[in-house]
């Protein structure tokens, strides 16, 4: 007898952490509708991937996709909220909407997608909504304040809705990765270093993703924390 696929709804899809884990759970037998505000072609063409274009940053819009998103997939059983962006700086070189714009994506977005899916998964009796945190929901840094802030909420709110869907049957985690060798720091003045030893990848975390998805029935993986084996910072880019 043929096993129902399964289907998982990610986030910042389309690079990255979010193309990583939407390439694995392909692998490993899911269907993914990704949401991101642009796809390349070769992913759009990927046997499986759903690409729903949508900037989750934009909250006025954020109710309407994900409303459409639902009802085109109501199948979805696991959620990854995954989408964000990260600027460094002391506290009051942000101007107010610069705060605005970096809350809005780091933590209120991740908020809302929660309030929306938590409800269809809690009637379904389970599945899973899986956050993406940060080394930066563990403790501050220099010139993170902004950014640490929207990361320890994040970690609140994965623990209250750990408590709150238990009883669902429905499983919230956090995945707090260190610093991983992507795009993100494309803009920025720092990056981890180049060693193997100095990185993580962005496969390491999706595979943290899928043991969280693949845990027994009954059984929750509340966060994970993963860090290179060393770390380094490198400012070499550094203006």
């Amino acid at each position: 007898m043929n096993t129902p696929q399964r289907t998982l709804l990610i986030t910042g899809a389309s690079r990255g952490i979010g193309r990583a884990t939407a390439m694995l759970a392909l692998n490993n037998g899911w269907r993914v509708v990704g949401i991101a505000r642009r796809f390349d072609q070769p992913l759009r063409q990927t046997p499986g991937l759903h690409a729903v274009e949508g900037d989750l940053s934009r909250l006025d819009q954020l109710d309407t996709l994900l409303k459409g998103v639902s009802k085109t997939f109501p199948e979805i059983e696991a959620v990854l909220s995954n989408a964000g962006q990260g600027r460094f700086a002391k506290l009051e070189q942000f101007g107010a909407s610069e705060i605005r714009d970096q809350i809005d994506l780091n933590l209120t977005s991740h908020i809302l997608l929660a309030r929306h899916f938590l409800p269809l998964l809690k009637r379904r009796r389970q599945g899973s909504l899986i956050f993406m945190g940060s080394e930066a929901a563990l403790r501050g840094g220099q010139k993170g304040a902004l950014y640490c802030a929207a990361k320890f909420g994040l970690r609140g709110l994965a623990q209250s809705l750990r408590e709150e869907a238990a009883g669902n049957g429905v499983r919230v985690g956090l995945i707090n990765p260190g610093m991983v060798k992507t795009d993100f720091f494309e803009d920025l003045d720092f990056r981890p270093g180049d060693a193997p030893h100095q990185h993580l990848l962005p496969e390491d975390i999706a595979r943290a993703v899928m043991l969280m998805l693949d845990a027994r029935p009954g059984a929750t993986i509340d966060e994970i924390n993963l860090s290179p084996q060393s770390r380094v910072i490198d400012f070499s880019s550094r203006g």
